[in-house]
């Protein structure tokens, strides 16, 4: 099942994707559940939202393909390498990723991305993906200059419009029987089975929960595979899971201030 989050006639609803319409629901299904108002949107007249915006954190996962760990100059970690995105990064498909002007190397990262549907805390893995609403698409963009200068990753990884997503939630999907894909103006930069994943969905779960609550709405970024790469002003950035879409966003600079 495909759950979108979606503007229309000037109002935020949820629907149910039914071939080319929208099955609107009641609420939020995450805390609503799947009740249905008995009106249909047409697709091409809903403009798809980024179909979560988390309650708390993005958590996100680095260096968890070996391929990845080694073009960033190292091995992979042998535990989870977590870090944090502000939810104020969040940004929808079709929507702008922004380059800011502090930085003069921004790079995209197709990522799997993992979005909670209860309360977790010291989850085991056996039982993770009891906590698994679905799953979505993500750019984990970066301010790869940043990131070297800084040592750390919080300012080079939480920009504004930093954290693309998109465009619907699959409820039901296995990374196991999908690829990962990622392209800048047409050109194939990121290709990748999910399995080549060094930490699986249930583990990150596992190691993740054990850290802090994961809440509803909170979302997983799952790591990237190699092929990172910069992009510029006026490019279009497009990351396809099979299985869950495409999501899509253009890019410009920021305007400098005055």
């Amino acid at each position: 099942m495909k759950i979108a989050r979606f503007s229309h006639d000037e109002a935020i609803m949820y629907g149910i994707i039914d071939e080319r319409e929208l099955v609107v629901l009641a609420g939020d299904p995450m805390f609503a559940g799947y009740e249905t108002t008995g009106a249909r949107v047409p697709l091409a007249d809903a403009a798809l939202l980024a179909p979560v915006i988390p309650r708390s954190k993005v958590v996100c996962v680095g260096k968890n393909y070996h391929d990845h760990a080694a073009e960033m100059g190292g091995v992979a970690p042998e535990e989870p390498l977590l870090f944090l995105k502000p939810n104020t990064a969040v940004i929808g498909p079709g929507d702008t990723i922004v380059r800011p002007t502090l930085s003069e190397r921004t790079e995209y990262e197709g990522e799997l991305v993992v979005v909670i549907g209860k309360i977790a805390k010291n989850v085991k893995a056996e039982n993770a993906l009891d906590y698994v609403l679905g799953y979505t698409i993500g750019n984990d963009v970066t301010a790869r200059d940043l990131q070297r200068k800084d040592g750390q990753w919080s300012r080079a990884k939480g920009f504004d419009t930093f954290c693309p997503l998109g465009p619907v939630i699959e409820t039901d999907f296995d990374p196991a029987n999908a690829t990962i894909e990622t392209r800048v103006n047409g050109e194939v930069r990121q290709h990748a089975p999910l399995t080549d994943m060094i930490h699986s969905v249930p583990a990150i779960i596992e190691y993740a929960s054990a850290v802090f609550t994961l809440l509803p709405g909170d979302v997983i970024m799952t790591g990237t595979p190699a092929g990172v790469g910069t992009f510029e002003a006026g490019d279009v950035v497009e990351v396809e899971i099979s299985g869950l879409g495409i999501l899509r966003n253009t890019v410009r600079d920021a305007v400098p201030a005055t």
